[in-house]
């Protein structure tokens, strides 16, 4: 049992720091036991806090020595604990300290501050990991210039890196050398980063719009050089784009990437030193999936932009972290847009929405997007903060357009370049810049929860009107029981009889304006109403989807595969596809649990069968299109008393029904869709693969086994990871002797690929067969998993826990106790990993009584276990509450 409940850290009681530090002098002395750190701070008392005792942050440090003004400091002129070292007696105005500390690297299992992993020592500092390398005032409105000094074995560490330019190197005594790095802009110690060992690269250079030439190197270890081609173009390509939609230029002489295989992030955007886990950075067609390719590029771009947009501006404090990252995340969005198939892209962002964010906001885990207290930051790197955070971005961007929005941008740089902001000084200079009152919109950012808006429809053919009624709710959420109306921009087009979409003339104006209106819902209850509508129409309602809300309508199903058919939205399009399939596979669950008759699903049928016929449509948009939704997505849409086990059977004969519906369709589609000649990740080929490889997925399951066939044919001749990995996928599901096979022959042809084995893992996890449980139980002790490596937990226990739905909710409850017992494990060794594995379980009151019994016991046998981490603490009793 913990002895005492850890305490809640307050966005009111923020106070500034009470002392500055302008600049900041490291040297670091690598050792795998005991790395020494020498830190030289110059501060000054801060004018608006008024002083007082100083206290550091300092976690897992070995201190030797504390030095004021170059005098060193008896211990009874400092306290030490295991959290803080504080001086109470300072010198008024400046002032330099000095310590020295040691820590261990190659015990560090966190993965936190700075660490020794395959050879590598590496850093990461955010959120708050610079105090596990030494003293400081860890926190991000504590910014100062930064000269690093890194001294190591020459033999076990060849390459010294750091942040900002290098400026010295050389040779010392026995064996070592040394390298200085210098950063001119000030920063926060979260965005401190360190890497040293045996590194191969890759180098390239580019010119900025206004003709700096920067030095671009990508950082591998050795024999990996040959996967960095795509990262590094990339790269270019971000910056580019960068410089021309916001006018950002990069700063620094070089910039550098670095790839490591034990990370607990995707990536994180240290000034001028990105550290990447490898997974978004290696990639060959015969290793990497077109879905990796498209990953890598949005990531690269995402860690670059926040050179801008986390770096050159920060957050002011942890609370504020949607003000980089929601931003950042929605810029990487319109970049993908710009580069790929904007429709596509906007369907998967909305899909990720929808299945990690709204769960979110609907459960015990719910918090604003910029929230009011936290017990452990690390927990709220979450769904809310970046992918709501960048729809609120987006939302603005709706309501001003991209000039005005430009404008709005160009201004908050102007204004805090070099500051640690908040999310007012974003929203004023939005407001100020594109000329909009953004009052009562700032609600979004401390209200939680997912609004809910209701709209109904009405023709009065008589008075060739069309009136629409828009209402919006919010349920309450922990410790919001009453929401204030939002500012919701809704998107809206009619279409007529004729599938085409009508000029739209609201009350009021003289002539009508463009085939898409957006609507400003600021009330709980509005009505708008259009004139000269001559036919009665069918609304296409969210267009786009403006806004990160619900929406319940009166459409009726004919009205969904009407607009499935011809609206012009293609985004409305396959979202009236998908309210299509889900009525019907919702309905059908019901028929499952209660004996009645299920319905086969006709109209889809139809509607693949015209898109798999119209040669002009987008392939990777077909894709979608034909896709069923997931078991999750349907379970989310029932939100009570969840029958897992119907879900899957309703899904499964759904599937394969389609599939016999229109096998030849989809057969003529599969072979015209092959892509002849080298592989190329680009859009154009990747989606003739993604419409390919989902024809396979229904073909593969027809009842007469044919489609078994055809999959492990796809499986002998691919010549790429995409096509392989989605053969490998198909396979996994069916229990035939090809699965073996095929499972097999990817491990004795992938083995030594750590990456690839990743793949492997977690198709075995997601499998929907009843014996997915024993295999991942097995794959624990395989030679390709171990649990102190992030990617691997993620490959296979996550997988399991948060992708495969019917078995990790078996009846049983075997399931539930496997995962919390790797999230006490886990959490003894990366706190971090455990408590993100731990939201596997965030949405147990959604499911049947039974499960709902078992999964609370898994919580309270977690929350309860002795020593457990603040993380682990946090996202359990929060899940209970």
């Amino acid at each position: 049992m913990r002895t005492e409940e850890p305490r809640a850290v307050l966005l009111k009681d923020y106070a500034p720091p009470a002392y500055l530090i302008d600049t900041v002098s490291l040297e670091v002395e690598l050792d795998p036991a005991a790395t020494r750190v020498h830190s030289k701070l110059k501060m000054r008392t801060n004018p608006a806090s008024g002083g007082g005792p100083l206290v550091l942050d300092g976690e897992k440090l070995t201190l030797h020595e504390v030095r004021l003004n170059g005098e060193t400091l008896s211990p009874n002129a400092y306290q030490v604990d295991g959290r803080h070292l504080t001086i109470p007696d300072l010198p008024a105005g400046e002032f330099t300290l000095e310590t020295v500390t040691t820590c261990g690297p190659e015990a560090n299992t966190a993965l936190t501050g700075l660490y020794l992993s395959s050879g590598i020592y590496c850093t990461q500092c955010e959120a708050q990991g610079f105090r596990r390398i030494t003293y400081y005032l860890d926190r991000p409105d504590a910014m100062a210039v930064f000269t690093t000094r890194i001294v190591a074995d020459e033999k076990v560490a060849p390459v010294l890196l750091s942040n900002g330019n290098l400026v010295k190197e050389g040779k010392l005594a026995s064996g070592k050398h040394f390298a200085e790095w210098h950063d001119p802009f000030p920063k926060p110690a979260y965005l401190f980063a360190l890497v040293a060992g045996r590194l191969g690269h890759v180098e390239d250079k580019f010119v900025t719009k206004s003709g700096r030439k920067v030095t671009l190197r990508i950082f591998v270890e050795p024999g990996n050089e040959d996967r960095c081609a795509y990262a590094l173009e990339a790269l270019k390509r971000s910056m580019r784009w960068d410089e021309e939609a916001f006018g950002r230029e990069y700063d620094l002489d070089i910039f550098m990437i670095v790839a490591v295989s034990s990370f607990n992030m995707g990536a994180m955007e240290n000034k001028g030193l990105n550290v990447f886990n490898d997974k978004y950075i290696l990639a060959r067609p015969d290793t990497a999936t077109d879905t990796d390719y498209a990953s890598i590029e949005a990531i690269i771009a995402h860690e670059y932009f926040h050179n801008w947009t986390g770096n050159r501006v920060t957050c002011r404090d942890w609370f504020q972290l949607c003000l980089k990252e929601g931003l950042t995340v929605f810029r990487d969005q319109e970049f993908t847009s710009d580069m790929r198939s904007r429709a596509v892209k906007r369907i998967a962002d909305v899909r990720l929405l929808r299945s990690h964010q709204f769960p979110e906001d609907q459960g015990p885990l719910a918090h604003p997007v910029r929230p009011d207290s936290y017990i452990e930051i690390n927990n709220f790197y979450t769904a809310t903060v970046y992918e709501k955070g960048a729809e609120l971005c987006r939302m603005i961007h709706t309501l001003v357009g991209p000039k005005r929005f430009r404008k709005g941008m160009d201004l908050y740089f102007e204004r805090h370049d070099g500051e640690a902001a908040t999310v007012e000084d974003f929203l004023q200079a939005l407001s100020d810049g594109a000329k909009i009152d953004l009052t009562q919109f700032k609600r979004w950012y401390s209200q939680s929860g997912t609004p809910e808006v209701l709209v109904s429809g009405r023709y009065d053919s008589a008075r060739e009107t069309y009136t629409l009624k828009m209402t919006q709710v919010c349920a309450a959420t922990p410790g919001q029981p009453v929401k204030e109306p939002y500012h919701i921009p809704i998107a809206v087009g009619l279409v007529g009889p004729d599938g085409k979409d009508m000029a739209l003339q609201l009350d009021g104006e003289e002539k009508p304006h463009a085939k898409t209106r957006v609507l400003n819902l600021t009330e709980r209850t509005q009505t708008f109403r259009f004139r000269n509508v001559a036919e009665k129409p069918v609304p296409s309602l969210l267009r786009g989807f403006t806004a990160p809300v619900t929406l319940s309508s009166n459409l009726k199903e004919r009205d969904y595969v009407f607009l499935m058919a011809n609206d012009s939205d293609p985004f409305n399009r396959w979202e009236a596809a998908q309210r299509y399939a889900s009525g019907l596979l919702i309905a059908n669950v019901e028929a499952i649990r209660t004996g009645g008759k299920r319905r086969r699903g006709t109209a889809f049928a139809e509607m693949i069968r015209k898109v798999l016929a119209d040669k002009k449509l987008d392939p990777d948009f077909a894709a979608q299109m034909i896709l069923l939704p997931s078991e999750q997505a349907i379970a989310q849409m029932i939100g009570k008393d969840v029958d897992v086990d119907a879900i899957h059977e309703a899904r499964e004969t759904l599937r394969i029904a389609i599939a016999a519906d229109v096998r030849d369709d989809l057969k003529r589609i599969y072979e015209r869709m092959k892509v002849d000649g080298p592989y190329s990740p680009d859009a154009e080929d990747a989606g003739r693969r993604a419409l390919r490889n989902a024809c396979l997925g229904y073909l593969a399951f027809l009842p007469d086994g044919s489609g078994v066939e055809m999959a492990a044919a796809h499986f002998d001749g691919a010549d790429n990871m995409t096509d392989q990995i989605a053969a490998l996928g198909v396979l996994a599901n069916i229990d035939v002797q090809e699965r073996t096979r095929a499972l097999e022959t990817f491990y004795e042809q992938w083995k030594g690929d750590h990456l690839v084995m990743d793949k492997w893992l977690s198709i075995q996890a997601t499998s929907s067969l009843p014996r997915a449980l024993d295999d991942v139980k097995s794959l624990l002790h395989h030679p390709a998993f171990t649990i102190r490596n992030p990617n691997k937990v993620r490959a296979l226990i996550t997988s399991f826990a948060t992708a495969n739905q019917v078995r990790f909710h078996a009846a049983d409850g075997a399931g539930y106790a496997l995962v919390a017992e790797k999230v006490l494990e886990l959490d003894a060794l990366n706190p971090q990993v455990a408590a993100r594995l731990l939201g596997a379980f965030k949405s147990w009151r959604q499911f049947d009584r039974k499960r709902r019994s078992l999964m609370s016991r898994q919580l309270e046998r977690i929350a309860g276990a002795e020593g457990i981490s603040r993380d682990v603490y946090e996202i359990a009793s929060k899940t209970l509450a």
